[in-house]
């Protein structure tokens, strides 16, 4: 597995000095390495692993190094990372395995004056039973480094959901997120999608407390399945499922869907709506509604019209909807365990967040028919981009009334405003809030 070590070093690398999204990088790099499919998957979990570890990993070596980290050539401190990550989170790997292979990395990547020092550290970590000491740190600080997370979130959950929901969340962070598939339920039953992957070698399991969800194993390629290219099911998470039913479109209803792209909330609204009525799906760029409609065709769900638009600026060609869903652009930090280079961004990276998103809920109100239903939602964890944001539309807009949608899903709070929190719900960290146009 050699080659899945500097393939994953290599990523890790180019992900450091650009930026591009993991999930992409990686499905990119893998296709184009020749790697055989047990290298791949160790490559994958490697690159995964150090990625949403990277804060701890970096701790770890800056107590172990006799030179000051920042000190550390990019290239050396990426193989330590990949060391002593399979030191502490990969048991299956042989340690000696895990240090020979790193100082066969320095050679290969002829660094030839790193081989003694990454040799030593590992070695060194090992002989001290790979205790790591928090002596000195804050709680904040001591959760930052648990949970491979910066400061500020930790103390920003901590501060917002309290302690116990904060450590939940970042417990739920890390690791690999499960995989959720929604049953078009236009040309199929939960029963009969489990029944049919079964026969492809897939494992699939309904999901008890939602109907149309189920839950997928060990999938491989989904675009090869035949079950997907016949259109019986599109990826979808369990929080964004429930987005959908929390706007509850039915037969025959005019529906708008928001920053649509790419597509799974138009797909199971369609579905909902049994592919009787109209939703127009719009997204900024062409090359995304492009995407929405080719999954709408081969789901064959037609009354999707994708099209392009700009979510700031009201189009008047758009007809008053009885129900609109307005996903906004957000912080994506309840998605950590997806995108993991999330939780390494800057606080302030976000901080115009909540202007955009206002802008944008402002405008999809006024799409909204007097006596339809407008809701709001993003998979971040954020007051500021959340609860605020609703709020402050409830404050400023009397026209439009905060309602309770209920939803068929054990344990969903009886209140206009949702968040949804992945150790909870089993999905992703989501946000909702619904209103009702009353005049």
């Amino acid at each position: 597995m050699a080659n899945a070590r500097y393939t994953a070093v290599k990523l890790l690398l180019k992900m450091d000095s650009g930026k591009a999204y993991s999930n992409i990088l990686l499905d990119k790099e893998l296709s184009e390495q020749g790697l055989s499919e047990r290298d791949k998957a160790f490559a994958a979990a490697l690159f995964y692993g150090v990625t949403e570890r990277k804060m701890t990993l970096d701790y770890i070596i800056a107590q172990n190094s006799r030179v000051h980290f920042e000190e550390i050539e990019a290239e050396t401190a990426t193989i330590l990372r990949v060391g002593f990550y399979q030191l502490l989170y990969m048991p299956s790997i042989p340690e000696s395995a895990a240090v020979n292979e790193s100082v066969k990395l320095c050679r290969q990547m002829k660094l030839y004056s790193s081989e003694g020092y990454v040799n030593g550290m590992l070695r060194s970590f090992l002989r001290k039973n790979k205790e790591v000491s928090y002596e000195g740190l804050s709680d904040e600080e001591r959760l930052s480094i648990e949970f491979s997370c910066p400061v500020w979130l930790a103390r920003k959950w901590k501060n917002e959901y309290g302690e116990e929901n904060a450590v939940k969340a970042l417990e739920a962070s890390l690791g690999a997120p499960p995989l959720y598939a929604r049953v078009n339920t236009y040309k199929t039953t939960d029963e009969e999608l489990v029944e049919a992957l079964k026969k492809e070698g897939v494992s699939a399991q309904i999901n008890p407390k939602l109907s149309g969800c189920i839950k997928l194993n060990k999938i491989g390629d989904i675009e090869k399945l035949k079950t997907f290219k016949n259109g019986l099911f599109h990826i979808q998470d369990v929080s964004s499922q429930l987005c959908c039913l929390t706007l509850r479109p039915i037969v025959n209803e005019t529906v708008i869907d928001m920053c649509a792209a790419p597509g799974g909330k138009s797909f199971t609204m369609a579905e909902l709506m049994g592919n009787n009525g109209h939703i127009y799906s719009l997204d900024l760029y062409d090359a995304r509604t492009d995407l929405i409609a080719e999954g709408a065709k081969r789901l064959g769900l037609r009354i999707i019209e994708a099209k392009q638009n700009n979510a700031v600026r009201f189009d008047e060609t758009l007809p008053k909807a009885d129900r609109v869903l307005c996903d906004v652009p957000c912080s994506g930090l309840g998605v950590i365990r997806r995108k993991p280079e999330i939780k390494y961004k800057f606080e302030s990276e976000f901080d115009d967040l909540p202007t955009l998103q206002r802008a944008i809920l402002e405008v999809s109100s006024q799409y909204v028919k007097v006596g339809g239903t407008l809701v709001y939602s993003t998979c971040t964890l954020s007051r500021r981009e959340n609860d605020d944001v609703a709020q402050a539309f409830a404050q400023d807009h009397p026209e439009f009334s905060p309602i309770v949608q209920p939803i068929p899903y054990e344990g969903a709070i009886n209140s206009p405003m949702r968040t949804f929190f992945p150790e909870k719900d089993g999905g992703d960290g989501f946000f909702t809030a619904a209103f009702r146009r009353i005049k």
